[in-house]
C-alpha cells in the first residue's frame, strides 16, 4: 500500500469512528488533511475579490471549526465529510458577502448577465449563486453536490469523481448540467 493509499484510508477510518469528538483524534485528522484543506481553500480564494479580508488559512481554519464544534460529528464516508467542507466554506464565504453588502451602499444592485464561474465576482453574483444553488439542492442534490465540490472546494473533475465514487464523465455530465441550470436561475 503506497503512502498515498495509507493516508486515505486513515483518514476513512478516523472519519468514520463513532468516538470521533474525541480532541486526539480531531488534531490527528487535521494533521493528514490540513494540506487538501488549505488547497481547496487557495483554489476558492483565488476566485475572490483581490480585497477580500480572508485567506485561505483563515477559512480552513473557520471551516474546520465549524465542523468540529458541532453536536454530532457523525460522518460516513470521506466524501461526506469533503462535502461537509464545501458546504461549510460556502457558508462562510455568503456569511461574508451578505455583511459587506448590508455596509455597502447600492448593495443590491442589478446582476451582470453574463456571469463567469470562474471569474472573480462581486458579492451580489455571490449571494445569487446562492439562492440558485439552494434551489438547485432541492431539485438534483447530485448536481448539488458537484457544484459545491468543484466550485466551493475548488476540485478538478477527477478530484471530484473520486469523492463522489463516480466516472469523471459522469460528474462532468452533473457539472455543465448544473452551470447552465444555475445561469439560467441566475439571469
Amino acid at each position: 500500500m503506497d503512502s498515498l493509499e495509507q493516508t486515505r484510508s486513515q483518514v476513512t477510518a478516523l472519519l468514520t469512528r463513532s468516538d470521533f469528538n474525541n480532541q486526539e483524534q480531531q488534531n490527528q485528522l487535521l494533521d493528514l488533511i490540513y494540506v487538501e484543506l488549505r488547497r481547496m481553500a487557495q483554489s476558492k480564494m483565488h476566485r475572490e475579490r483581490n480585497d477580500h479580508t480572508l485567506t485561505p488559512t483563515a477559512l480552513v481554519h473557520e471551516a474546520y471549526l465549524r465542523l468540529i464544534s458541532q453536536a454530532e460529528l457523525n460522518w460516513q464516508s470521506k466524501r461526506h465529510f469533503f462535502g461537509a467542507v464545501a458546504e461549510a466554506m460556502r457558508r462562510i464565504l455568503i456569511e461574508s458577502a451578505r455583511s459587506k453588502a448590508t455596509l455597502k451602499r447600492g448593495a443590491n444592485a442589478e446582476h451582470t448577465q453574463n456571469f463567469n464561474f470562474v471569474a472573480e465576482h462581486e458579492e451580489a453574483d455571490l449571494l445569487a449563486l446562492d439562492l440558485a444553488l439552494t434551489a438547485l439542492e432541492s431539485k438534483d442534490a447530485i448536481m448539488s453536490e458537484v457544484v459545491k465540490l468543484r466550485y466551493f472546494s475548488g476540485l478538478s473533475i477527477e478530484q471530484t469523481a473520486q469523492a463522489m465514487n463516480m466516472s469523471a464523465r459522469t460528474v462532468n455530465r452533473h457539472w455543465v448540467a448544473a452551470r447552465a441550470w444555475l445561469l439560467n436561475q441566475m439571469q
